[in-house]
């Protein structure tokens, strides 16, 4: 629950309505050095090229990383986001919103805990901080205007990873 709300403390303080796609003190250069960087930190670990999707537009996520379900031990692949607002990033198993969460995942069999702990230790090592998907799914109820394009109120995972 503290870590939660650690969390959540975070999110509220990089959340500047002045600059809802990225932040004032973005470099493009920098990010997308420090991605490749994590995309190959976590193929490694899986021994396995990652397929990875980079610089989405129009969006305050950066890239996606997938580890093939083939390199798992469950056979579900691994989705790895990276927020344009370091040091944000998630994971999912499958895709963001295929379970409510990393834990949900592991509960069905879906995600196996030492292929999580390979991601988060790339991650970590990368100077990223793992947001939940569950806290990512909560309302969005900070100062952004956002052009919410689903259905229902716009939520964290919106803010920070979602289209504009």
């Amino acid at each position: 629950m503290e870590r939660d709300a650690r969390l959540m403390e975070m999110l509220h303080r990089l959340d500047d309505p002045e600059w809802p796609e990225a932040p004032a003190d973005y470099s493009a250069a920098d990010t997308a050095a420090l991605f490749s960087r994590l995309a190959v930190q976590v193929g490694s670990r899986f021994s396995t090229p990652c397929e990875i999707d980079r610089d989405i537009q129009d969006s305050a996520q950066y890239g996606q990383i997938e580890v093939p379900g083939e390199a798992t031990v469950c056979g579900t692949r691994i989705v790895v986001l990276v927020s344009k607002f370091k040091p944000l990033a998630m994971v999912a198993a499958d895709n963001p919103g295929a379970f409510l969460g990393t834990n949900e995942a592991r509960d069905e069999g879906a995600l196996d805990a030492s292929d999580l702990e390979k991601v988060e230790q790339a991650l970590a090592g990368s100077g990223y901080v793992t947001i939940p998907e569950e806290l990512l799914a909560d309302r969005y109820d900070g100062p952004t205007l956002l052009r919410f394009h689903g259905s229902g109120e716009p939520s964290w995972w919106d803010r920070f990873f979602g289209s504009f």
